[in-house]
């Protein structure tokens, strides 16, 4: 039996403030229809009796538009919006079914991580040897034919097709690049005539607002196009993404999201996309329970050239190229011994021909702590370079640091705030993306 693939799925939409461009299209359509015009106070009354009979709301207040209905269809401005949304917007998604046929590889057991930790229902053994499959969602990002879709969906999968809204044909995809880090993949079907792919337009997710309308759009539960609308919720969230989950900033919605809606667009009143739908808290349940995250389009748009050139490989973010010690973590009467501070990332090692040796950093050599661990006792030095603060913001411990660095677009400085030998200097590493060497993976 099919079930839905999504560990982190979620189908929210976010809206991006008011209702500019569809409206006026919208009003011009109402402002077409027939409404009752209100003379005279004895007329109003029998005017109102017949227009509600015939299904026309009146005019009650001087100054108040009419709400107009449209053979028993509902049509206030909001409502007109959303349908207008999704009627232009809706051919631009794509339906995405997946076969694992190895349900024990590391991808598989990443979801089932995810699944125990979110509460999702995720593909199964069908008996026999048979493979697991699952479904997702995309949505096309270019006229060639690009589809944006959630890391979770396709990694470790060994066939993919998809299916276009409103039609029954299905295509064979394979992967453009994936960016596990980010849970963002791009697939490209084969085949697709072109007259059929239409391509999203995508928004600007540092101009939202909280309570601005949000339109989720995917197939839930394997059902074939659904709709749900709520508010932005809340821009200020951060929550784990990725293989590594490492907290990064995502839009918080309350648009019903459920398994299937992974890899989903997140729309705004205005039609365009502003996230990725990727999470959802359940409270065990295992479907929505009105708290959705997506992944900014912002983020989306930073990445794509890349996983357009990706060639089947991997997004990989850019790094310092340090390895560091979180002091946050580290007994507080042994930091005050060393004369150290509560937080901040120590460096230990910074491998040559890293970012972080380009701009000059070093890491430490003394070995002056002695701490328990796992494999007896663990030496930490006080002598490196230590990072107290990341584009002016303090640094409260070692997920700050690593956040910021994902937040950072390959070729792009990040600002840092060094203490060493007790003076205090700021320091521009350019971030770029670096391979650690085999024993640091």
């Amino acid at each position: 039996m099919n079930r839905n693939l999504s560990i982190l799925a979620l189908t929210g939409t976010l809206a991006l403030g008011g209702l500019l461009g569809y409206q006026a299209k919208e009003r011009g359509a109402l402002d077409s229809q027939p409404t009752a015009t209100v003379q005279q106070t004895t007329a109003q009354n029998a005017a109102s009796q017949t227009a509600v009979e015939q299904g026309t709301l009146v005019q009650t207040r001087a100054g108040t538009p009419a709400t107009s209905y449209d053979a028993g269809r509902a049509r206030t401005e909001s409502e007109a919006n959303t349908v207008q949304v999704v009627k232009e917007r809706q051919d631009g998604l794509v339906y995405i079914s997946v076969t694992e046929a190895d349900t024990g590889s590391a991808e598989a057991q990443m979801r089932q991580k995810l699944q125990d930790q979110f509460g999702f229902a995720l593909p199964e053994d069908q008996g026999g040897g048979a493979p697991a499959t699952g479904t997702g969602s995309g949505f096309f990002v270019n006229a060639q034919g690009d589809i944006v879709t959630n890391n979770h969906v396709v990694d470790g999968a060994s066939d993919i097709t998809i299916r276009l809204h409103g039609g029954k044909q299905t295509y064979k995809a394979k992967v453009i690049a994936r960016a596990p880090d980010y849970d963002l993949a791009l697939i490209r079907a084969e085949g697709v005539p072109r007259a059929s792919i239409k391509p999203l337009p995508l928004g600007d997710s540092d101009k939202l607002d909280v309570g601005l309308k949000a339109i989720a759009m995917g197939a839930p539960f394997n059902l074939d196009f659904s709709v749900s609308e709520g508010i932005i919720s809340s821009l200020e969230r951060q929550v784990p993404v990725g293989s590594r989950e490492v907290s990064q900033p995502v839009i918080q919605t309350d648009a019903a999201i459920n398994p299937g809606n992974s890899g989903g667009p997140l729309l705004s009143s205005a039609g365009q996309v502003i996230g990725v739908n990727t999470q959802i808290l359940t409270g065990g349940a295992g479907q929505s329970a009105g708290v959705g995250f997506a992944i900014p389009i912002n983020t989306v748009k930073r990445l794509l050239p890349q996983l357009q050139a990706g060639k089947g490989g991997v997004v990989s973010p850019p790094s310092l190229g340090v390895v560091f010690s979180d002091l946050s973590s580290l007994p507080p009467q042994q930091l005050k011994a060393a004369g150290l501070p509560s937080s901040g990332a120590l460096l230990q090692k910074v491998y040559p021909g890293s970012p972080a040796a380009a701009a000059g950093l070093r890491g430490g050599n003394n070995g002056k702590l002695s701490l328990p661990s796992a494999q007896g006792t663990s030496s930490i030095s006080t002598d490196g370079d230590l990072i107290t603060a990341v584009n002016g913001q303090p640094l409260e411990d070692a997920g700050s640091l690593q956040e910021a660095v994902l937040a950072t677009g390959e070729g792009q400085p990040l600002r840092l705030t060094v203490r060493r030998g007790g003076k205090t200097r700021e320091v521009e590493v350019t971030l770029q993306a670096f391979r650690f060497p085999q024993d640091q993976q």
